[in-house]
């Protein structure tokens, strides 16, 4: 039964609040306060976590075109690496300014809201960890695998674009091919090791994007950009760069999943989801 409360308890409580206010701060001065107090770990986590269910019941022609659109988006980062690659001296703190331009495609991509894999490897995750139930764990899978092979189409459809189109000038599409073969040296093991800091860093940047209110522009792209100059490896953004090797004759298909796709795809799924996710959940069990 809901508590009934008389006018005069009403102004007792209110006489009490008003006493109970801080020193030298007004009334109309709490809602300020509140406004401005930092999201507690718990809210966070129940904001992710309600958009990881968002996310999991959409129709599957939703979730494949938007992560369609997100493939394609996410080669201007590459775009962008080249641009500034071409353009700048060849000196020593040139990888510094060009992994501002890895920040691109992702601002595209988050702003835009649309489906990029390594995001929904905490997303999703988290209403899995809260209710590990057959139904659940059969929805994340279908949401991975839709997402995965969405992205996977929109970066080859770019590497196609950008290699048998007139759009990209020559000496431009050379720079790509250039920063391309730099990404993609690296053994089995070393890449299996920065895909998981790159899979940690993206799922650590969509626990930081709830608080950070306006300055979601400046949480995407430092992230990223540290993405970029640590050399981590990320599944999408370097699948355009893997594709556009191999419709070049740079790389075989087969070298590009052995090793790339297959250690870079287990390496993101490990730091967003068994590393990031799991200890982001594990902060809060005991508090929901």
């Amino acid at each position: 039964m809901a508590e009934v409360i008389s006018p005069r308890e009403g102004d007792d409580r209110a006489a009490d609040d008003q006493d109970e206010l801080p020193p030298g701060v007004s009334e109309h001065e709490i809602g300020d306060i509140e406004d401005r107090a930092r999201l507690r770990t718990p809210v966070i986590y129940e904001i992710v976590r309600r958009e990881g269910e968002t996310e999991m019941a959409r129709p599957i022609t939703s979730l494949w075109w938007s992560g369609v659109a997100a493939g394609l988006s996410i080669s201007f980062s590459l775009l962008a690496q080249a641009a500034l690659w071409l353009h700048l001296p060849d000196a020593p703190w040139r990888p510094l300014v060009t992994g501002f331009g890895y920040s691109a495609g992702f601002l595209i991509v988050v702003l835009a809201r649309q489906q990029l894999f390594t995001e929904n490897t905490v997303t999703v995750v988290l209403p899995v960890a809260a209710e590990f139930t057959l139904g659940n764990v059969r929805r994340l899978l279908r949401m991975w695998s839709v997402v995965f092979a969405a992205n996977m189409t929109g970066t080859f459809v770019a590497a196609l674009f950008c290699t048998v189109t007139p759009a990209i000038a020559p000496e431009l599409r050379a720079a790509m091919i250039e920063v391309s073969r730099m990404a993609m040296g690296l053994g089995w093991v070393a890449m299996l090791f920065r895909a998981i800091g790159a899979g940690f860093l993206i799922a650590a940047m969509v626990w930081l994007i709830p608080s950070a209110e306006g300055a979601q522009f400046h949480v995407i792209t430092m992230v990223t950009y540290l993405i970029a100059v640590a050399g981590f490896a990320h599944i999408v953004a370097g699948s355009v760069e893997g594709f556009l090797l191999v419709l070049n004759g740079e790389l075989p298909l087969w070298g590009m999943v052995g090793r790339f796709t297959i250690p870079v795809l287990v390496g993101n799924i490990v730091g967003g989801t068994a590393l990031f996710a799991v200890i982001s959940y594990a902060q809060v069990m005991k508090e929901m």
